[in-house]
């Protein structure tokens, strides 16, 4: 028989087959499925598979590195291994670059200088933020749809996110409060370990904030950079010209009946009160000598000590209050802030311009306890 004639018959009788099938009662029937052939991961292993291939030349193209010290991180990278070890912190690296960075906290080298102001900085990174401080470039936007506020850096965005959040995610081992920022957390643990980094040159007070010693150091110089617009001012923190700015545009619901001088406060009028009443609640434990205010007693206190903390920068002599500097500074500026409403005289404490409105009212405060005069 012919295959044409072979392939025919076969085919009448599988149609022949398939008509009876669908003559006969289907639960009848029984079927038999042919073995489904494993896929491809169920297949037996073959171990030749595992075998290191000759890559495609693309492939090569794309896995080169294009420089030996990239070729030199690249394993590392994969394994994870941090072989390169700080000498002074013991902090690891993966890179020789990435340790060279890290060793100019130690060393203090900042080789990223601003061309406008000299600062100096350590990366390329921090010398690039800074100069958005000259630009005023702030690219960075908070997209609350509230404050619309914007800023130079990226970090600073996301600390300031957390203010609308309330996220703190950085929180001490020690006593569990937390933070919105880590740097805010190292100053906080600071105060569990009595770490104080950073001394004033002057006097060799310590403190646990970089910025707490530049306010600290102001006591020392005189310097006041804050600068009130409305009565200008001046103050050696900025903390003190926010309070006084307060003072100028608050409310002052408190007042005194003996003098009508109004506060803001319960216990500044309490304090002034004191001045009428001649209470002195703060005694010095050497002399018993009594004061009105405590501040007022930290400064007499140092007359016993003979500690004189601020310094004039320009003739050296030195001080036990800020107070007394301020006014000393002025022997050299000039300067006489305090004015006369009656004759127009200036005066440069405002303790001599009290004594001088005496000459006008005429006022006498001081008796003799022997003679009444």
């Amino acid at each position: 028989m012919s295959a044409s004639t072979s392939h025919t018959t076969g085919a009448t009788s599988l149609d022949a087959g398939m008509m009876g099938v669908g003559s006969m009662d289907r639960s009848s029937v029984s079927y038999s499925r042919a073995p489904r052939p494993l896929p491809e991961m169920e297949q037996p292993l073959n171990l030749s598979l595992l075998q290191p291939q000759q890559p495609h030349d693309a492939d090569k193209a794309e896995k080169s590195l294009s420089t030996s010290e990239h070729l030199k991180k690249h394993p590392q990278r994969s394994t994870g291994k941090k072989p390169r070890c700080c000498s002074d912190g013991g902090k690891r690296f993966t890179s020789s670059a990435g340790i060279k960075i890290h060793q100019r906290i130690h060393t203090v080298e900042k080789p990223y200088s601003c061309t406008q102001c000299g600062k100096s900085f350590t990366h390329s990174t921090s010398l690039i933020s800074h100069q958005r401080t000259h630009t005023g470039e702030k690219s960075y936007i908070c997209s609350c749809g509230i404050c619309g506020k914007s800023f130079t850096r990226v970090s600073t965005l996301i600390s300031h996110q957390r203010t609308h959040t309330g996220e703190k995610p950085y929180s001490c081992d020690e006593c569990g409060k937390s933070f919105d920022t880590s740097s805010h957390l190292i100053i906080h643990q600071r105060t569990h370990t009595g770490e104080k980094s950073f001394s004033c040159t002057q006097c060799g007070k310590s403190f646990t904030q970089l910025s707490s010693l530049i306010s600290h150091q102001r006591t020392h110089s005189g310097e006041k950079p804050y600068s009130c617009n409305e009565c200008g001012k001046t103050f050696t923190h900025l903390s003190s010209l926010v309070s006084h700015q307060i003072t100028q545009t608050r409310d002052k619901p408190y007042s005194c009946h003996e003098c009508g001088k109004s506060f803001i406060s319960l216990s500044s009028l309490m304090s002034h009160q004191r001045t009428h009443t001649g209470e002195k609640s703060y005694i010095c434990g050497q002399c018993g000598k009594s004061f009105v205010q405590s501040g007022s007693l930290k400064v007499h206190q140092r007359t016993h000590t003979g500690e004189k903390s601020y310094i004039c920068g320009q003739c050296g002599k030195s001080f036990s209050s800020s107070s007394s500097l301020t006014q000393h500074q002025r022997t050299h500026t000039g300067e006489k802030s305090y004015i006369c409403g009656q004759c127009g005289k200036s005066f440069n404490t405002s303790s001599i311009l009290t004594r001088h409105q005496r000459t006008h009212t005429g006022e006498k405060p001081y008796t003799c306890d022997q003679c009444g005069k």
